[in-house]
């Protein structure tokens, strides 16, 4: 019995080889960084979210004022002396002030000037102190010791001292000039801070990596060193920006800030204060604005300086 051998076609085999499998798509792998860690750091903070909620609805209430209340808190009609020093009640929240005029109302209108102050006062610190800060930790030398040695004048003079000498001989004050006067004293600050970070990072291999490529002075100083150098900047400009608003309301309180018919929180204060024993609420009420300010801002500041921290992740 002979074997017989079948020719014929060959149902076809699948082709399980790993260069005929159908590719998978894969995901593209997150860069990691210091800028993209911290900002999933701050959206998992409480704290980061609650100061930014409140500063938001600060920065909305004193850009918009009429959003929150129907009053002008400087009309002709607006204050009536029948009112003086009323308590609280359900059509008025916060009462009225001595002239009659209600508290909730001014204090509205009153966020304006002193957020104003606070967040102007602010950039302008950051960036003259910044970009003094950058030139001297970069170039070093002669160019180093000369803004050292101008900072420290600046350096010297107390914030709020000096705030109040300057303010004194410039006479009535607003919002911009307080600003300006308290951004001539505020840099300093900014510039060792910014100085100590440039120097710091100056010298790291990527650095020395873009210089040997060929990179130019200027491309190193803004594409390298400033991103990496700028985060202990951006921290302590959040927590000074609630300090600032609080120096602000200091010298409207004692009466060289903000001035009449101007209104602030400091103003309201200084005007309240005579008569807390009468009417705590005239006072109680932009006080507790002011403070509510300032702790949204210091809070915010806080969860910034954590999240930009490598030491604390």
């Amino acid at each position: 019995m002979s074997d017989t051998i079948t020719v014929g076609s060959e149902a076809p085999s699948e082709d399980n080889s790993p260069k005929n499998a159908p590719e998978k798509k894969q995901k593209p792998e997150r860069v990691a960084s210091l800028w993209t860690d911290a900002l999933v750091d701050l959206r998992r903070n409480p704290v980061f979210m609650i100061g930014a909620a409140l500063v938001l609805f600060l920065l909305v209430m004193a850009a918009v004022p009429q959003l929150f209340t129907d009053g002008s808190p400087n009309a002709n009609n607006a204050c009536d002396l029948a009112n003086s020093l009323k308590r609280p009640s359900a059509e008025h929240w916060f009462g009225f002030d001595v002239q009659g005029c209600d508290v909730y109302t001014r204090t509205v209108w009153g966020a304006r000037n002193s957020i104003i102050v606070g967040v102007l006062t602010t950039l302008l610190v950051t960036v003259v102190g910044a970009l003094l800060g950058l030139l001297a930790g970069w170039k070093g030398g002669i160019v180093d010791s000369i803004l050292s040695r101008f900072t420290e004048i600046f350096f010297s003079i107390p914030l709020l001292l000096g705030g109040m000498l300057i303010m004194s001989m410039l006479g009535k004050g607003n919002a911009y000039t307080v600003s300006l006067v308290m951004a001539v004293l505020g840099w300093p600050q900014i510039f060792r801070i910014m100085r100590a970070s440039v120097i710091s990072n100056k010298h790291n291999d990527y650095v020395m990596a873009a210089r040997a490529l060929g990179a130019s002075s200027a491309r190193i100083t803004f594409r390298h060193i400033l991103p990496n150098a700028i985060a202990p900047v951006i921290v302590v400009s959040a927590i000074s920006l609630g300090v600032y608003i609080g120096a602000e309301a200091a010298l409207s309180y004692l009466g060289i800030g903000v001035q009449s018919p101007e209104i602030s929180w400091g103003l309201m204060i200084s005007d309240a204060s005579v008569r807390f024993l009468a009417a705590p609420h005239v006072l109680l009420f932009p006080s507790a604005a002011l403070s509510i300010t300032v702790l949204a801002f210091i809070m915010l500041g806080d969860a910034v300086r954590d999240a930009l921290d490598p030491k604390l992740r």
